[in-house]
């Protein structure tokens, strides 16, 4: 009887051992390398877009693994650098890149923000991944020549690479009220489904994608 119940136990725990292996197989990954405004930067983690990511995915039944590698104060040359050890841990079918406000804010040259962009988005295609570029602006103080050319940054990568896009991350938030902390740079928790729509357009046809059957299920 021992060496049957051993035999049983073993069969299942084999079992498992499969169905688990199967599960990560199927199992999509995506990346976010951004900056304090996909970090959670004075909102709970737990209400912060990326969260709210998640929650949506695993609503619609879609089986995507979200992998935050956001830091506050990241800029294009320090996620450059974390880059290439993120793509081999991780394995991501897509990137999204939201970086460069903080090179912006610091008065860093265009050009070189965009060099460090496009070797982002030269790395992550790569490894066979997508890339989804997060355009964003800054204020008008720095000057009328800088922020066009900052703001020229993101559709410039987006055309040369023809990279998803989104256009403005914090459209429909820096002037709205109650959206912005009080520092005027990061958005509120109340902003944060905001931006999850902001990104959404760009991001669901590559979900979808990956995913027919739930394509099928809504047609």
């Amino acid at each position: 009887m021992n060496t049957v119940s051993a035999l049983v136990r073993s069969f299942a725990l084999s079992a498992l051992m499969l169905l688990s292996l199967s599960a990560l197989a199927s199992q999509n990954t995506l990346l976010v390398v951004g900056d304090s405004l996909s970090a959670a930067y004075g909102v709970p983690s737990e209400t912060a877009w990326v969260q709210l990511l998640r929650d949506r995915l695993d609503e619609q039944g879609l089986n995507w693994n979200v992998v935050n590698a956001s830091i506050s104060g990241e800029t294009t040359d320090g996620g450059l650098r974390r880059l290439p050890d993120l793509l081999q841990k991780n394995q991501p079918d897509v990137v999204i890149i939201e970086l460069g406000g903080n090179d912006g804010l610091r008065g860093f040259p265009p050009n070189v923000i965009e060099s460090n962009l496009a070797d982002m988005i030269e790395q992550v295609r790569d490894v066979g991944a997508i890339p989804v570029l997060v355009g964003m602006q800054i204020p008008p103080n720095y000057g009328q020549r800088y922020t066009r050319m900052f703001a020229d940054i993101f559709p410039n990568l987006s055309d040369r690479y023809d990279t998803p896009l989104v256009p403005f991350f914090l459209e429909g938030i820096y002037n709205a009220d109650g959206l912005m902390q009080e520092d005027g740079i990061h958005p509120t928790e109340a902003a944060q489904p905001v931006l999850l729509d902001n990104v959404w357009p760009q991001l669901e046809p590559l979900i979808l994608d990956r995913n027919p059957s739930a394509l099928r299920s809504d047609q």
